[in-house]
């Protein structure tokens, strides 16, 4: 098979590293970071929000795994059997009760959204993941755009010198842009230490220069034999590397220009420093990003595994939604938690008190951008087993977000098979949850 064969046929992140190693090698400059949303130069078209006071940004807080929602959000008291020993307190909200694993958490519940109504059909890790990523169960022959995705395409990016879209802690596939490209995927950061890893020239500005005008005689050749559609994607990204790595916003991914008492306020683990991370970005216009909590699959030894997990994400989240309303982001900030299902109401005593993965009922937590603080939507029975009361679909979920953004929900885009899509597979939206 010929070289060109190889190219047109590789998937997005096999594409990527081509690129990537071609840039390093060839140019003196390592792209990995600039290899997704920041290469987005265009909107879809639509720029001014549907709804007054829209958030302008979104955090997404992926709790992988499947968080117990009877551990966490959505306790009962009145059913000591299923509670265990995550015993309910009261919180700064008169109507919400959070369990004793997130007291900080309780201290800021005014400010947040409990949804007790969550249910998908989808039961298994990967597959629950990409639903709740992409409002769309996932099919062999396509790959559908992740929310962020969806946020640069319909709202475009709000800084045009670093990326749109960036995934802290997560996959580079759970952050794909899907049949959209890569212009539109989320850059991936393992560690937020190191910030945005390979922004810098290895070669000095006349070299790069050189090499740069070399590369741009060979593209005709290049164009001419590769996929036009697939290398369009990438039109630009030199240009876009250089306005990067010269970029003042650059400094927008490196925590350690954060005081001290910022740092103890989210916490050492990799959780919370990504949340201060999220925080700089969307002080510097980033328009979506994740930050990724795992180890909530508790199958066994469920109440010590959740609450190890709790306590880092109660210190980094209630310290987000803090900092965010003290600097005064939070009415333009969606933040949000979300997991792919909860866990069995009933307790696997023969697992060491585990849980198993349950897709029929759990929770999520939406703040800021307008939301109504110290509220509920939606109710579990008795047991925590099933919804009885507003239940949301992971895709209305999405819907929610997108509308709190002021984004159109019925925008289709259109696959490079010629089918149409839309950001929520026409989901409504849960508008009653915004003032």
């Amino acid at each position: 098979m010929s070289d060109s064969n190889q190219f047109n046929r590789a998937d997005e992140l096999t594409r990527r590293q081509f690129m990537c190693d071609s840039a390093r090698k060839y140019l003196g400059v390592t792209l990995a970071p600039m290899l997704g949303a920041s290469v987005a130069t265009e909107a879809f078209g639509f720029t001014t929000p549907l709804r007054e006071r829209a958030a302008k940004s979104v955090i997404f807080l992926n709790m992988s795994g499947g968080m117990s929602h009877i551990d966490t959000f959505d306790p009962k008291p009145k059913r000591p059997d299923v509670q265990g020993p995550a015993t309910p307190i009261d919180t700064a909200a008169p109507d919400i009760q959070l369990t004793k694993y997130l007291p900080k958490t309780a201290e800021i519940a005014d400010r947040i959204c409990v949804i007790n109504g969550m249910r998908t059909n989808q039961g298994a890790h990967e597959q629950g993941q990409y639903y709740l990523h992409r409002s769309y169960a996932p099919r062999g022959t396509i790959v559908h755009p992740a929310l962020g995705s969806w946020v640069l395409r319909l709202g475009g990016r709000r800084n045009k010198t670093i990326p749109g879209y960036v995934s802290v802690g997560g996959s580079a596939e759970t952050a794909s842009g899907g049949f959209m490209g890569a212009k539109y995927a989320g850059v991936p950061i393992g560690d937020p230490n190191d910030g945005l890893k390979d922004s810098r020239r290895s070669v000095s500005e006349e070299d790069f220069n050189k090499r740069l005008s070399l590369a741009d005689k060979m593209n005709q050749k290049f164009h001419g034999e590769f996929n036009q559609k697939q290398v369009g994607a990438y039109e630009g990204l030199y240009d876009e590397a250089v306005n990067l790595m010269t970029s003042e916003d650059l400094k927008a991914f490196d925590i350690s220009l954060e005081p001290q008492e910022m740092h103890q306020l989210y916490g050492s683990d990799r959780f919370g420093r990504g949340c201060l991370l999220a925080r700089r970005l969307i002080e510097h216009s980033v328009r979506f990003v994740e930050v990724t909590l795992g180890g909530w699959d508790t199958h066994y030894d469920n109440f010590t595994a959740v609450e190890a997990r709790a306590a880092i994400l109660d210190m980094g989240f209630s310290a987000l939604i803090t900092d965010l309303e003290t600097r005064g982001l939070l009415d333009s900030t969606l933040v949000v938690i979300g997991t792919e299902f909860g866990r069995t109401p009933d307790i696997v005593t023969e697992h060491q008190m585990g849980r198993d993965h349950f897709p029929s009922a759990y929770s999520a937590v939406i703040a800021g951008g307008g939301v109504k603080g110290g509220t509920k939507y939606g109710v579990t029975d008795a047991k925590g087993k099933k919804v009885v009361e507003g239940e949301v679909s992971p895709k209305m979920l999405n819907a929610t977000i997108a509308y709190g953004l002021g984004l159109p929900l019925d925008r289709q885009v259109m696959s490079p098979s010629g089918r149409p899509f839309w950001v929520s597979d026409k989901a409504e939206a849960v508008t009653s949850i915004f003032a």
